[in-house]
């Protein structure tokens, strides 16, 4: 995520802010210049300081704006949606506070999967439109009765993702973590982790020369993911950490697939941010030059991934470190061993290939 600005004062403004707090301008996200703007409302519509279009364009917030669960903007004439909200089919109650409050952390994730997705260059279409291999998603309770055309679990179908609402809980997450001794739990984690299921399709299963090298790194999806997933729940892979990034990624081709998918992602956001914020690390002593680094890299738009890791591990080297020091647990509680660097170098060259093709 990059670091954004107020136009009206300078005041540096964050990815959810929809009101400056130095000069109050209201601020609205411009998905086609992928910044914040602070806006000034004209004749009971807005337009966007940051918009340098003429005649300006005529912009409303999204519908979903009123919960306070969206600032994006949209065009007059257009959905009252954005582009971000029109992928949404089933959401929680709002007529229940807790419901509303899971809702707004759910939301707050998803806009920003949706801003990589963006920033990658990938193919974003609704199912509204594409009712076929559109994607969509769906925000189920236990709260609640779940709809018949809706899963129960949180997952992904031929292009509908369901996230469970209590993931957007943190004591209920934080439950969750525990209960399946989990490293880490995140609700950004989880829409990383099932977007990459979503993607697996366009960008590798209807390739044979890509699948062909996917099977080569992952495994062969072909085998039973049903039998898979119950020989991992009966006795999880006690040698995963030799060739994955988690012990469920080991479960089957099509988890590992989604577990290092998610991971790029991390990587990715990440090292925009560290390298908007102009970050570097200058260690005091001898024998830490492999610690000295400038953050500077676009890694959405830099082709060698080794440089991308070049930055990317001191930096989580340094960030765990003060985590502890604030006695937190570490940001991020893994280690790319040489098999993950290569499933993960493997995604960022067919990312990069896909973006030129296209």
């Amino acid at each position: 995520m990059k670091i954004f600005s107020c136009q009206q004062c300078g005041q540096t403004v964050l990815f959810e802010n929809t009101r400056c707090e130095q000069c109050s301008s209201s601020l609205g996200f411009l998905p086609d210049q992928m910044v914040i703007s602070a806006l000034k409302s004209v004749d009971n519509t807005w337009y966007a300081m940051a918009d340098k279009s003429v005649p300006a364009k005529r912009l409303y917030y999204c519908e979903n704006h009123q919960h306070q669960v969206c600032n994006w903007m949209v065009e007059e004439g257009g959905s009252t949606f954005c582009m971000a909200c029109e992928l949404n089919r089933h959401i929680p109650n709002l007529e229940k506070i807790e419901e509303r409050q899971a809702w707004q952390q759910l939301e707050f994730a998803k806009h920003r999967l949706v801003y990589s997705l963006l920033r990658l260059g990938l193919p974003l279409v609704s199912k509204k439109s594409a009712p076929e291999d559109g994607l969509s998603f769906d925000f189920i309770s236990e709260n609640n009765v779940v709809p018949e055309d809706v899963s129960a679990m949180t997952g992904h179908a031929s292009g509908q993702v369901t996230i469970n609402a209590a993931e957007g809980n943190s004591v209920d997450r934080e439950q969750m973590r525990e209960d399946m001794n989990e490293s880490y739990r995140t609700v950004i984690g989880h829409f990383r982790h099932e977007i990459g299921h979503y993607y697996w399709d366009p960008l590798v299963f209807d390739d044979e020369e890509v699948l062909a090298d996917f099977r080569e790194l992952f495994g062969d999806d072909r085998e039973s993911y049903a039998d898979a997933l119950e020989a991992h729940y009966k006795a999880p892979n006690a040698e995963w950490k030799e060739s994955f990034i988690s012990v469920y990624a080991s479960s089957h081709p099509w988890e590992d697939w989604a577990e290092t998918w998610a991971h790029y992602l991390h990587i990715a956001d990440t090292l925009e941010t560290a390298s908007d914020l102009g970050l570097s690390l200058q260690p005091h002593g001898s024998n830490r030059e492999n610690l000295a680094v400038m953050v500077n890299i676009d890694p959405y738009r830099h082709d060698n991934f080794d440089d991308i890791l070049a930055q990317y591990l001191p930096l989580t080297f340094a960030v765990n470190n003060l985590n502890r020091g604030m006695g937190q647990p570490d940001l991020y509680p893994f280690i790319l061993v040489p098999a993950v660097r290569e499933k993960l170098t493997f995604i960022h060259r067919l990312l990069r290939a896909y973006v030129a093709e296209s």
